[in-house]
């Protein structure tokens, strides 16, 4: 009984005093939370300051800083902080507050907040109540009026989910933005990218009509949450560098609040679903299908790992299952993400936005080979996961265009493939091979086993070398054989059977294709009847190739006349061609004339063999037969051309003619569409100028211009055919000054700098080749 008289001593009197006490209590309690808040904020703020100094950053990101490890290592901000600043994160008694005041905790701070603008906000746990911090702090120094946090939702739609300057019916207006209207916020989501005052992207229908604005994009472990939007009174602030930071920090506090929040205005959504949920539901799938988990580098995504594929899905390189899950994506098929893949995976996972059956020309490697190929691709995010659907167009529908255009080729070639599973004996064949064995279209398929037993008796060994290269030594192998049908007949086939190995390298299955060779192999039959009726005339062709270049080798002088009387000296070279067969019309003539004149021809006449042969025989005789008249070499070519035209099967040729005075030194050249002369003077070579000339043989009358020059004492005059710088891959010109230049000078020896320019010959037609030097001495 004293207990309870003691205790009610203690009470007021009357009702008033009793609330009068509880007023008192109430307030010593607000107090006591109003001192731990501002305890716990003294001590956030002096650990950012800490980061700051140390890190070198500005205040907000190093309030994003601390936020960011307090989240990483599951604590709170204040006890981070306080560990940190060396303090304790316990708030001391309050003087005059009751016992029970003094030991209430201090309110919780959410762990998982990232700074705006002061470090404080990084205790800040309401996304309204960040909203409005912000403006108070930061709206009157930038002169903002308003600020919008719009929040992505599950099919591309925008939610308001908070807001500090907007009326209540235009906040009430723009609760809901429907995908597909072209916002700024909505640019900023799609874009990911950062608009500020003055960009044309900030234009269109939106909060604040009429103002300018800056749209940040909430960005957080590699996805797009939404849109951070302020506003000003048009025309807007210039902000530099260190206002958009701040802005920056304030779109992060905004991003970490989204990621832990539901959809604006939904309840509380289910957690997504696990690896092994989302690998069974990408397996039941009746297309082909990929499973895509993002990997993040410095909180961005920079590549996806291939984390599950479907048994539909078919690789452009055919590798396996086992081989593609677990890959990264980039180093799997790194043409096709340069190409467009990888863009479109991104902004799927970025924006939330799926990508609905787009037709996608992608280029897919192939070892040293690149092709491309067009898929329909559809991206859809699964719980942060990517949800891929890709078909190339070859293996759509039976009535896409190109799967049909594919199965009439192989109806024409008499192609059809296969594949055998060997754990559970599955067999797939395409169309047209049932008809290859005369089977009916529903037989069940012939297994690799069973091979033998539908072909020839006599070609039993060729299918075991087959199957043992393949199954045992894991080699790509072919065979031909005779193919039994039920009918009693034979089709003669290649096989043609390539291993499919798992990642630790054992065989999973055997594919390849059918090749039905038989209207082949009975051309072949025919022209091994037709081969034995043209050997006598391949051995005359020979014979006639024999004689050419006896003909050709009879008539050429092994070495040029001596010209040492004349103050000269010559050398000449001939190089047969490369092949018998090519033995072509190529010809030089060196000829001291009766009035000491010296005759300087090379000619190359079109064609090889024997005919190419005996018009090369008349055309120099023709020459050297009408150089002894004292004519031009104009004049000469004339004439040379009058025989040409006349000889049996019209020849065509070209030739290049000099007339050289020893005396003075003065020479006089025409040319039939020859290359020109050289002129190799000391330490110079000059190309000399080309005068007007067609071909021998291809005009009558035709006319051929001459041209004058001077060979001084120890200059050299090169003449020679185009066997010894025609290419295919460059001009000609070109090749006459690698070479030249590669020769170097002449020097004394003509034999031997001509045998230098044949070793450093740049050509590559295997033509033959004729080559005269001389030099005055």
């Amino acid at each position: 009984m004293s207990g309870a008289h003691e205790g009610a001593a203690h009470e007021p009197p009357d009702a008033t005093a009793r609330a009068l006490a509880d007023t008192v209590r109430r307030l010593q309690r607000a107090a006591a939370q109003q001192h731990a808040e501002a305890r716990t904020r003294a001590v956030v703020d002096l650990a950012t300051g800490i980061l700051a100094e140390r890190l070198g950053l500005l205040p907000a990101e190093a309030a994003a800083r601390l936020a960011r490890l307090a989240r990483e290592a599951g604590v709170p901000v204040a006890a981070l902080a306080a560990d940190i600043a060396g303090q304790s994160a316990a708030p001391p008694p309050v003087p005059g507050a009751p016992p029970d005041a003094a030991q209430e905790p201090a309110p919780a701070v959410t762990q998982d907040v990232t700074p705006a603008v002061t470090p404080a906000l990084a205790a800040v746990e309401d996304l309204q109540h960040a909203v409005d911090t912000v403006f108070d702090q930061a709206g009157p120094a930038h002169g903002a009026h308003a600020v919008a946090v719009w929040q992505r939702l599950p099919g591309g739609a925008l939610a308001l989910a908070a807001h500090i300057g907007l009326s209540a019916a235009e906040a009430a207006a723009w609760s809901r933005v429907p995908p597909g209207v072209a916002t700024p916020a909505q640019r900023a989501v799609e874009d990911g990218t950062d608009l500020w005052p003055g960009d044309p992207r900030t234009v269109g229908p939106s909060v604040g009509t009429g103002s300018a604005r800056a749209v940040l994009p909430l960005l957080g472990d590699g996805r797009c949450r939404g849109a951070l939007e302020i506003l000003w009174p048009a025309p807007g602030p210039d902000l530099g560098g260190p206002e958009r930071r701040r802005l920056g920090a304030v779109a992060d506090l905004c991003a970490t609040l989204l990621a832990d929040s539901h959809p604006h205005g939904q309840a509380s959504t289910p957690p997504p679903a696990s690896a092994d949920e989302a690998a069974a539901l990408v397996d039941a799938l009746l297309t082909p299908a990929l499973l895509l988990e993002p990997v993040l580098r410095e909180g961005r995504v920079a590549d996806f790992t291939l984390l599950r594929v479907n048994a539909r899905f078919r690789d452009p390189r055919g590798r396996p299952r086992e081989a593609l899950e677990g890959a990264s994506l980039l180093e799997t098929y790194p043409v096709a993400c340069a190409t467009g893949l990888l863009d479109r995976l991104l902004r799927v996972h970025t924006t939330g936005i799926p990508l609905v059956g787009e037709h996608v020309r992608l280029v897919f490697k192939d070892g040293e080979f690149a092709g491309p190929d067009t898929v329909l691709l559809a991206v859809a995010p699964l719980g942060g996961r990517l949800l891929v659907s890709w078909q190339p167009e070859s293996l759509m529908a039976r009535g896409d265009e190109q799967s049909t255009l594919l199965r009439q080729a192989q109806r024409l070639a008499r192609v059809a493939g296969f594949e055998e599973q060997l754990a559970d004996g599955r067999i797939r064949w395409s169309e047209g091979l049932h008809e290859l064995y005369g089977l009916a279209p529903d037989a069940a398929p012939v297994p690799l086993d069973r091979l033998a037993r539908h072909t020839h008796p006599d070609d039993e060994p060729a299918i075991r070398r087959l199957l043992d290269t393949v199954r045992h030594r894991h080699r790509t192998a072919s065979a031909v054989f005779r193919l039994a049908r039920p009918d009693g007949t034979h089709r003669y086939t290649r096989v043609i059977a390539e291993p499919v190995l798992d990642t630790h390298g054992r065989l999973i299955a055997v594919r390849g294709a059918y090749h039905d060779v038989s209207a082949q192999h009975w051309t072949e039959v025919a022209l091994g009847a037709t081969r034995e009726r043209l050997a006598d005339s391949e051995q005359e062709t020979a014979e006639s190739e024999r004689l050419a270049l006896r003909l050709q080798q009879a008539i050429l002088p092994t070495a040029p006349p001596p010209l040492g009387a004349t103050g000269l000296h010559a050398a000449a070279r001939y190089r047969p061609a490369a092949k018998r067969d090519r033995v072509g019309g190529d010809w030089y003539d060196v000829l001291l004339l009766p009035d000491k004149r010296v005759l300087l021809a090379v000619g190359d006449v079109a064609g090889h063999g024997v005919g190419a042969a005996t018009g090369m025989v008349a055309l120099r005789h023709a020459l050297r037969g009408l150089a002894v008249t004292g004519a031009g070499p104009g004049r000469l070519l004339e004439w040379a051309n009058t025989v040409a035209l006349r000889e049996p099967g019209q020849v065509t040729a070209t030739a290049v003619c000099v007339l050289l005075d020893p005396a003075g030194g003065a020479l006089r050249w025409a040319r039939a569409g020859h290359l020109p002369p050289i002129r190799l003077a000391a330490g110079s070579a000059e190309v000399l100028p080309m005068p007007h000339g067609v071909l021998l043989g291809a005009l009558e009358d035709a006319r051929y211009e001459e041209h004058t020059a001077h060979l001084a004492p120890g200059d050299v005059l090169l003449l020679y055919t185009d066997g010894l710088v025609e290419r295919r891959d460059r001009p000609v010109e070109d090749s006459v000054d690698q070479l030249i230049r590669a020769a170097g000078a002449p020097g004394p020896d003509l034999e031997d700098y001509l045998d230098r320019l044949l070793e450093l010959s740049p050509a590559d037609t295997e033509d033959d080749t004729c080559l005269i030097a001389v030099q005055v001495d």
